[in-house]
């Protein structure tokens, strides 16, 4: 076992992660069995899982360099506070003292990131965009996460939303309602929490074999477009077009060499990638040149990954 570890945590829309991780790779991980709407609350429950982790592995807190929260919201990661969270998740996760708990719970320092920038901190170390200064990314789950990485570093600004919230860049002018107050944003148009609403306002879902379900994600639309079902087709390739709107947006406001897709979706990457590219290709304008869009290499585990360099772990 190597002498320099460190504590990865991510905390997403969906699921929350626990891994030890060293100084090239995720060690192990266990997802949180956690429904809990409250960040305190979920937190008792990392640091059970996390001290499971260590006790499995033979080694202490203050064997570990320090602890990385990735956070599905926007984050102060200067001062480690959360500052604004998706809506009806983590309400209180404003008021959480993140670094105090750390401190708490295992006696180490804390580093915060959002979600979506720390899996481009791992992609960019280990995975898709590796080699690459300047790269966008966008998550496509439960929401629709985006980061941007400018010659080689995180894009930043005062008020910590600069390359974030790009599930909240309007696509549609008439688009539907979102949570976050506007309307026509990429998420409010095709992300998982928006689905179900999308396929039951879906002329001819009445017919459709999904109006049978009692929950629609996207594994549950592939499942349904893979069976044939006309409605799961049209939603899918409606979603693919909002996917791709939004990717021929960041690449032109963030000009990247990569565009890094990830999140739940890209699970189905043989369906969405090539349907996405095709768009984006006709519409973006890029003189001379072709910006590669790629799914994650490191899926699920990026923001894991991410945290091998937050740290200071990475060799």
């Amino acid at each position: 076992m190597t002498d320099r570890l460190g504590i990865a945590v991510e905390v997403g829309g969906g699921h929350t992660t626990c891994a030890l991780v060293d100084g090239s790779r995720v060690l192990d991980r266990t997802l949180v069995d956690c429904v809990s709407t409250s960040l305190a609350k979920t937190l008792e429950t990392v640091e059970v899982s996390v001290r499971t982790l260590l006790a499995a592995a033979g080694v202490e807190p203050e064997d570990c360099i320090g602890v990385s929260v990735a956070f599905c919201g926007i984050v102060d990661a200067g001062n480690g506070r959360v500052l604004a969270t998706p809506h009806g998740k983590f309400e209180d996760a404003i008021e959480v003292d993140l670094a105090g708990w750390s401190r708490d719970a295992f006696g180490l320092q804390l580093r915060l990131e959002n979600d979506a920038r720390q899996a481009l901190l791992g992609e960019h170390w280990a995975g898709a965009a590796r080699g690459v200064q300047d790269v966008a990314l966008i998550t496509l789950g439960t929401g629709i996460g985006g980061a941007a990485m400018v010659d080689g570093r995180l894009l930043a600004s005062r008020h910590h939303q600069a390359g974030v919230i790009g599930g909240h860049i309007p696509v549609s002018i008439d688009g539907r309602a979102c949570r976050c107050g506007g309307s026509g944003c990429a998420e409010a148009e095709a992300s998982t929490w928006a689905l179900p609403l999308i396929c039951a306002e879906w002329a001819g879902f009445a017919e459709s074999s999904l109006a049978r379900e009692e929950r629609i994600d996207y594994e549950t639309l592939f499942r349904h477009y893979d069976a044939g079902d006309a409605v799961a087709t049209a939603v899918l390739e409606r979603s693919c077009d909002v996917w791709a709107t939004l990717a021929v947006t960041l690449i032109h406001a963030y000009d990247p060499e990569v565009l890094v897709l990830g999140g739940a979706v890209m699970r189905r990457s043989e369906e969405v990638l090539p349907r996405i590219r095709a768009r984006a290709y006709d519409r973006a304008w890029t003189p001379g040149r072709r910006v590669r869009i790629e799914p994650t290499t490191l899926g699920d585990d990026a923001p894991l990954y991410g945290a091998i360099p937050l740290l200071g772990l990475a060799a």
